[in-house]
């Protein structure tokens, strides 16, 4: 499959994946609220690592009140703001079946992220994108990942990861938690058409929060 794009388009070649892998905190109609999560140090002053995120969400994800606290509705995701470590920022988030992020980025933010109920799957790219300047890519052969997350399981990325994130379960909601250092400053949103990447719209904070 194929569509139109522009005669300047860069190429995305592959090369290594940023680091490892995560979800975006953006996506249906249900209002966020700030919480902390008992596993949390925003005290912190230093910028938190990249393990220091991963145990943040993989110890929010054990907390069973926390986890329980999150409204869940059947059309569409819920979520709520964590007090992350460091000054990151972090989200619970509640997937019903059948939903998902879509194709999109976290600009020069890293992240990790952790499924704490059901099981979540991870489309991804092994490709850094250009920041700026294109509207279209076509993608080489073999840049794409696949993983599943079952509860427990999450994954560590880098800046710039590229990936959707499902719930592909036709009956049980997912729950997940996801941490961002620096607080992301936009998301890219993309839509994908076999090995054509578009860039669609770029998300502020203020679109989220």
């Amino acid at each position: 499959m194929s569509s139109p794009h522009y005669s300047a388009v860069p190429t995305a070649a592959s090369v290594p994946s940023p680091a490892a892998p995560v979800a975006a905190p953006v996506a249906s109609s249900s209002a966020s609220s700030p919480v902390s999560s008992p596993s949390s140090s925003s005290s912190t002053s230093a910028a938190p690592t990249l393990a220091e995120l991963m145990d943040f969400v993989r110890g929010a994800a054990r907390d069973e009140e926390l986890i329980a606290s999150l409204p869940l509705d059947p059309e569409g995701r819920t979520w709520i703001r964590l007090d992350g470590p460091g000054g990151s920022e972090a989200w619970l988030i509640g997937w019903p079946p059948g939903t998902g992020t879509g194709w999109h980025d976290h600009a020069d933010s890293f992240g990790a992220f952790t499924t704490a109920a059901g099981a979540l799957k991870e489309h991804s790219l092994a490709v850094r994108l250009p920041t700026d300047g294109w509207k279209t890519l076509e993608l080489t052969e073999g840049v794409d990942r696949s993983r599943e997350l079952a509860t427990g399981q999450g994954r560590a990325f880098g800046q710039n990861h590229v990936h959707e994130v499902l719930n592909e379960s036709a009956d049980t909601h997912a729950v997940s938690v996801h941490a961002y250092y620096p607080p992301l400053p936009r998301i890219r949103r993309f839509s994908r058409t076999g090995a054509v990447l578009r860039l669609e719209q770029t998300e502020r904070p203020e679109d989220w929060q």
